[in-house]
């Protein structure tokens, strides 16, 4: 044994045992994983006065940390102002749900999103966290895009066009868009609009103002995260409530 040792360069026996060290004497235990919350009353996402339990991730933020805000609370209503671009996430995460809130555009009519089951950062684009989102665009409410993760519905191949070189997924260059079930269910600009999200298993299922929008299944997450956009236009919020799932269901 000796004369083997001997023969090794010293670098290998140092290599060797800094190996040994790293997989028997980890640096850092991993990382915690949160346990997703089932909610069994309402919960009150947004409280009405501040933007406790949420954590807003604006990546213009990251070089100008004292930039202006994306989320405020005005009036005891939660802002999106639309900009700079973003998301404000809750801190805890989620699964088995209705989610219901109630959102307006206060003066014209643009983008924005209800983000569910948002995992990873800034998984798209360097700013989209991992998701699907339950589009707020005006005139397009209750579609979903698809963020890195992926969701069916029927009759996909009318209600997800795509070109003959994309696929169904939710990377860049995929057909990430599912159309909603019906239009002209958004009150004019101005009213407020009623959107439920209902998270059952890996279904999902959606109304604008009490018509059923989207109805998927076989999505690839059935837990984490509730995101808000700001995505170019102001969105007031004056309701975000997640409550238990009705027994049965789809």
């Amino acid at each position: 044994m000796l004369v083997v040792m001997q023969a090794m360069p010293r670098l290998s026996i140092l290599a060797g045992l800094a190996s040994l060290c790293a997989t028997d004497l980890p640096l850092s235990p991993p990382a915690p994983v949160q346990d997703p919350v089932s909610p069994s009353a309402v919960v009150h996402l947004f409280n009405g006065k501040d933007l406790s339990g949420w954590t807003a991730d604006v990546p213009a933020r990251d070089g100008d940390p004292e930039g202006p805000p994306s989320f405020i609370v005005r009036n005891g209503l939660l802002v999106s102002l639309g900009a700079p671009e973003g998301h404000l996430v809750t801190d805890a995460s989620y699964r088995d749900y209705r989610l219901e809130l109630e959102y307006r555009f206060p003066g014209k009519g643009g983008n924005g999103g209800v983000l569910v089951h948002a995992s990873r950062p800034r998984a798209l684009y360097e700013m989209f966290p991992q998701s699907i989102e339950v589009q707020l665009q005006s005139g397009d409410a209750g579609d979903f895009w698809c963020i890195q993760e992926d969701i069916r519905v029927p009759d996909m191949e009318r209600r997800r066009p795509r070109r003959f070189w994309e696929t169904w997924g939710g990377g860049a260059g995929d057909a990430r868009r599912i159309l909603n079930l019906t239009d002209g269910s958004e009150r004019p600009l101005g009213s407020w609009n009623t959107l439920v999200v209902e998270a059952r298993g890996r279904t999902l299922r959606v109304w604008v103002n009490g018509d059923l929008a989207n109805d998927g299944s076989d999505c690839t997450a059935d837990r984490g995260r509730i995101a808000l956009q700001a995505e170019g236009t102001e969105i007031e919020f004056r309701r975000v409530d997640l409550g238990p799932l009705a027994p049965g269901g789809p």
